[in-house]
């Protein structure tokens, strides 16, 4: 009677991100990034996006390829729609970080994962963006985060590869602590 064994594959390269740690850790300076996006105005409230370049391991990189992102606003508030609202774009964030945290720690502890869908929901009471209630805060009320998520694991393990990815995801602090904004304005010539 042989015994087998299975090679847990999430695509996620664990040995890297362990190695990177490791030279992170005797190199603190490194660690020290800077991320960017930029944003111009197309019409009414439509604005598109760019990703391109950041800072990071000491020196200016560059993903693979530019990203765009087009946000607005829906037709109900008369815009066209001709893109995501920002706010959706932060709940795109957030289950984005996460789930990519779930995969990683699932790599690392060999389970091996199925499918993970996430379910993001966040109410607001728009009342305070439109000027109508200035007790209303402009932001979420609450975000829920609801997985669903088939993996060769318990559902203890499961829990634990949730909180872990929590416990680490840096857009989950992002959102649930306060962040300092410096706004900075400079007029065009």
């Amino acid at each position: 009677m042989s015994e087998q064994t299975s090679t847990v594959d999430n695509g996620v390269n664990v040995g890297a991100l362990l190695e990177a740690r490791e030279a992170l850790t005797n190199m603190p300076a490194a660690a020290q990034f800077k991320w960017r996006a930029t944003c111009d105005w197309q019409n009414g409230t439509h604005a598109s996006s760019t990703v391109e370049g950041f800072f990071g391991l000491g020196e200016e990189q560059r993903h693979v390829k530019s990203f765009s992102f087009d946000s607005d606003h829906p037709q109900i508030f008369a815009s066209e729609d001709k893109g995501a609202t920002p706010v959706e774009f932060v709940l795109v964030g957030l289950a984005g970080c996460l789930t990519a945290g779930i995969a990683a720690v699932a790599q690392n502890r060999s389970i091996q994962l199925n499918s993970v869908r996430a379910t993001l929901e966040a109410p607001m009471d728009i009342q305070g963006i439109l000027g109508i209630d200035a007790d209303v805060r402009n932001g979420f009320d609450n975000i829920t985060v609801s997985y669903e998520i088939d993996a060769e694991a318990s559902q203890k393990d499961i829990e634990a590869l949730v909180a872990q990815s929590q416990k680490r995801s840096a857009v989950f602090d992002i959102v649930t602590n306060p962040t300092n904004v410096t706004v900075k304005v400079k007029k065009m010539q």
